[in-house]
């Protein structure tokens, strides 16, 4: 299970909505407990893959450790990644399974004419996407 904190979920939104046609990415900084990740913030990574942005997403590893340091500096951990799809359901591709890790939410946001319609969170088990129930909270 994933709770997400609602502010955490507009500022995902709101990235995804501006950055329409091209898919938007970034982090989940929380906390594992158990089962459930708690996602208290979403920190803004570019898309630093370089051709194919309107279908491809990609965090720079110089990215993800700045993420990992400002996480750390809240007493936080990475516990996932977000990204979106322009003109495309909120489903995992293949493209995502490939560079998933398992033990990690992804929450992926379809956006249509620029407006996000529809988001759901997923999770790799045993190499396959799962989907995972979302509690939104605060």
């Amino acid at each position: 299970m994933l709770r997400l904190k609602r502010s955490a979920l507009q500022k995902m939104i709101l990235q995804a909505e501006r950055d329409y046609p091209y898919e938007t990415c970034g982090l989940l900084l929380g906390k594992f407990q158990q089962d459930v990740r708690i996602v208290f913030g979403a920190y803004e990574t570019p898309n630093a893959y370089p051709e194919r942005k309107n279908d491809r997403y990609q965090i720079d590893p110089k990215d993800y450790l700045k993420a990992e340091q400002k996480a750390k500096e809240f007493g936080l951990e990475i516990v996932g990644v977000y990204h979106s799809h322009p003109d495309h359901p909120d489903r995992p591709s293949e493209f995502d399974r490939e560079r998933a890790f398992e033990g990690f939410s992804y929450i992926i946001l379809s956006v249509s004419k620029g407006k996000v319609v529809s988001y759901r969170s997923w999770e790799l088990i045993d190499g396959e996407f799962r989907e995972e129930p979302i509690d939104i909270f605060g």
